[in-house]
């Protein structure tokens, strides 16, 4: 379980690196939906399944609008990629720094914290995200109404950014 884990911080942060470099707006929202998916099972091998699975939903939705937006408004014919000279030395500075933070804060580390909700009783009926989604809609619903709300906004607000001099969201910038 802890080299599942390991990896799966290590995909989350390279993900984080993709997103950071920002070589075009296609790549970054494929690096954002890479971390939305990676931090996902990351909560789903912690016992989450219900919540990672509403979490993914929200995230799809939103690099939905993001995309749109990006893809709309900067129509680039030939992207840079990951792999060109300018971003790859973007990319190598954000793994340097990555790992220098790492090796600093890497002593005293004690990999026998992460417990997942589930083994910390024998015999439990309840998974350990069940209590948290009942308490998410009962106490928070009026966060999950606004954030709703928001995300529609958003959408309308992209939809009409991008609409132009009333030719349509789909024209060559």
């Amino acid at each position: 379980m802890f080299y599942m884990m390991v990896l799966l911080m290590v995909l989350l942060v390279l993900g984080l690196i993709a997103v950071a470099s920002n070589p075009a707006p296609y790549y970054a929202a494929l690096g954002l939906v890479l971390v939305a998916a990676v931090g996902c099972c990351i909560l789903v091998w912690h016992g989450g399944s219900f919540l990672s699975l509403v979490l993914f939903m929200i995230y799809l939705g939103g690099m939905l609008v993001v995309f749109a937006y990006s893809a709309a408004l900067a129509a680039e014919p030939y992207p840079e990629s990951w792999f060109d000279l300018s971003v790859l030395s973007y990319v190598l500075v954000y793994v340097l720094g990555v790992v220098c933070v790492g090796a600093y804060f890497s002593e005293g580390w004690y990999s026998g914290v992460w417990v997942v909700v589930d083994e910390l009783k024998e015999f439990s009926s309840l998974r350990g995200d069940f209590g948290g989604v009942a308490l998410m809609y009962s106490m928070g619903g009026w966060m999950l109404m606004v954030c709703g709300w928001m995300l529609l906004l958003t959408l309308f607000v992209v939809l009409e950014l991008t609409r132009g001099l009333a030719r349509g969201a789909l024209r060559a910038v």
